[in-house]
């Protein structure tokens, strides 16, 4: 495992993390999420993701559940939650990001995942309902109460993030360390044309997701959803619809499904190696409901070196859509 830092900050993570979201309590069994997960830290992996919102807290409990049970010392990985869509509550203040909110939902993310602090503590997505001052006053304080270390945004625009770092620096307030974006093959502007200020006037840190937009570049895709993907559970059609409802991208998923056979690749990684490739990725979230993905996945650190100048540029021209820089 290699490590990169979280932006301009002094905590290291691995090039790759493991996510949650629809793996835990959803998609895997409790037996095979300890075992990814076991497997994932005695392979190098030091951060684990994970939210509120995440099958309604009960994503967190599991992890929780597991740390206790390992017992791995604290100063051996590293662990998140996200605030923002509450944990299926729909009463006033039981979502967002107010600091009633964000301080209660820090709260029940602690006793949930069984810790004394979170490293990483992220606003799950922008509240257009809460000045962006409040929420950084919030996070300045849990950071001052020693309940966070680092604290982010998801999804957030770039305009938002810079507002965030001029309160704080206005106030003199802890600002955003890092942000949480979507980052693959097929979705790329917001993190290579939109942030690019905030890597270079912010040193802002990148914990990136869905780097195999939801199981599409595996390739598992290209003729039929197989038997027990997620994408055929009841309850995800809208995911189903996002995957799978664009041909052209399909028909890009076979040409790279063919590169990646000429490299003697898996295309999972092939797409995971492209990810880790770009310097502003501080590390790539991965998920895995079974064992044998995860350790799949793992090699993708050592097949980079595979991505070379002319690799690179091959995937551009089937993609055709790299992003155009303001001037060019």
């Amino acid at each position: 495992m290699n490590y990169r830092r979280l932006g301009k900050s002094g905590l290291q993570v691995s090039e790759l993390s493991f996510g949650s979201w629809l793996n835990f309590a959803k998609v895997g069994t409790n037996d095979s999420m300890e075992k990814c997960m076991k497997y994932a830290y005695e392979n190098g992996v030091n951060f684990f993701d994970n939210a509120e919102g995440y099958v309604y807290g009960k994503s967190e409990e599991l992890m929780g559940k597991i740390l206790q049970k390992h017992k791995w010392t604290r100063d051996t990985y590293i662990v998140s939650s996200k605030v923002f869509f509450g944990t299926g509550g729909k009463l006033p203040n039981q979502t967002g990001l107010s600091r009633k909110h964000v301080t209660e939902a820090c709260h029940a993310a602690l006793k949930r995942l069984r810790v004394d602090y979170l490293d990483l503590y992220f606003c799950h997505r922008p509240d257009v309902n809460t000045p962006i001052e409040e929420t950084v006053w919030i996070m300045n304080q849990l950071a001052l109460q020693g309940k966070i270390l680092y604290w982010g945004t998801s999804e957030w625009s770039a305009k938002q993030i810079t507002e965030a770092h001029t309160i704080a620096k206005q106030l003199n307030l802890l600002a955003p360390s890092m942000e949480q974006p979507q980052y693959n093959l097929f979705h790329r502007d917001r993190f290579e044309k939109e942030y690019q200020k905030l890597y270079t006037d912010f040193g802002m840190g990148t914990t990136t997701w869905s780097p195999l937009a939801s199981g599409l570049l595996t390739g598992k895709y290209i003729d039929d959803i197989p038997k027990n993907s997620r994408l055929g559970l009841k309850g995800l059609e809208w995911l189903r619809e996002s995957v799978l409802g664009d041909k052209e991208k399909l028909e890009k998923v076979k040409k790279l499904s063919m590169l990646a056979k000429k490299l003697e690749i898996p295309m999972s990684r092939m797409s995971l190696a492209w990810c880790l490739k770009n310097k502003n990725v501080s590390t790539v979230i991965i998920g895995a409901s079974k064992l044998e993905q995860l350790k799949e996945n793992l090699k993708s650190i050592e097949t980079t070196v595979l991505l070379t100048e002319e690799v690179m540029k091959e995937i551009e021209r089937v993609l055709g859509n790299k992003p155009r820089m303001a001037g060019i």
